[in-house]
């Protein structure tokens, strides 16, 4: 049952790519991460409500409370990067470079929750890092944008590197509660860290004029991005980390097709290649 929540984890992630990319046209992607966070919090609590898993707090120890609390942080973190990063790049590059996660989580996975990896699995991971190998091109590798600031590659090599230890985190972390609760108690950390990233940028005026049409897609993107969530953590609690992770990232193939069609983005010869790469190797590493 775990492999299903992943696979609908990985759909709704893709989803949640696409719309937030129609939602950040003209808004600043930190104020469109702080609102659509607003979404995914109230969408948390009400599961929480529906499966009668509130009351089960206050039987929260610290450590689980801790680690709740610094998943939430790396999550947060990886929108902020992964957004920003979407806004300013090719959703088709941002979306591979974000998966690379992949590989660090099975490493980390390896290292600190003693998660074995057979040759097998090792094989396949170096084929989902060929393949996104393959899917950056070398014109992307710019450490700046035109107007000076950290280029988009940057922000999407933040946002792998903070889903890793997010991934492994959140491992940790619901391993003593409920996981719709811990992915609420999670959200709360994020919401007041994007609001409070809002307020260090002042950019608290520019909420009240998100373009209507915008606003719709950031809220639809925290729907999506809080059935992704709720399908990953409860995957996360049931099955090993190390195969939830690779599974989740398949949502980079929604995110492509939706891509071609919605922005029309196409992949060269050889991004097409690695995307083949990448998705083999997650279907393997699922398998294995």
């Amino acid at each position: 049952m775990w492999l299903l929540y992943a696979v609908g984890s990985a759909f709704f992630a893709g989803v949640t790519s696409i719309l937030a990319k129609c939602g950040i046209r003209k808004t600043d992607s930190t104020v469109a991460t702080a609102v659509r966070t607003i979404v995914i919090l109230i969408f948390s609590w009400v599961i929480v409500g529906i499966v009668g898993s509130a009351d089960e707090i206050s039987l929260i120890d610290a450590r689980t409370l801790v680690f709740l609390i610094l998943s939430g942080a790396a999550t947060g973190a990886s929108w902020l990067c992964y957004f920003k990063a979407l806004q300013t790049g090719d959703i088709n590059k941002v979306v591979p470079i974000d998966k690379s996660s992949t590989v660090l989580t099975i490493l980390l996975a390896l290292i600190f929750l003693q998660e074995g990896i057979s040759i097998p699995k090792a094989a396949a991971v170096i084929v989902i890092a060929a393949g996104i190998f393959l899917m950056i091109e070398k014109k992307d590798v710019e450490i700046k944008d035109s107007r000076g600031g950290a280029g988009w590659i940057l922000y999407a090599a933040g946002s792998a590197v903070f889903a890793s230890l997010t991934a492994i985190l959140g491992k940790v972390g619901i391993s003593g509660v409920e996981s719709n609760l811990g992915t609420a108690i999670r959200t709360c950390v994020v919401l007041v860290m994007a609001w409070l990233m809002v307020g260090i940028r002042k950019k608290q005026q520019e909420v009240r004029q998100i373009p209507k049409i915008e606003l719709i897609f950031i809220c639809c993107s925290g729907i999506a991005t809080g059935a992704s969530w709720l399908c990953y953590y409860r995957a996360l609690q049931e099955g090993p980390a190390s195969i939830v992770a690779p599974v989740d990232k398949l949502s980079v193939l929604v995110t492509v097709v939706f891509s071609y069609f919605v922005f029309g983005e196409k992949l060269s010869r050889k991004a097409a290649a690695g995307l083949v790469l990448l998705t083999a190797g997650t279907i393997a590493m699922a398998a294995l």
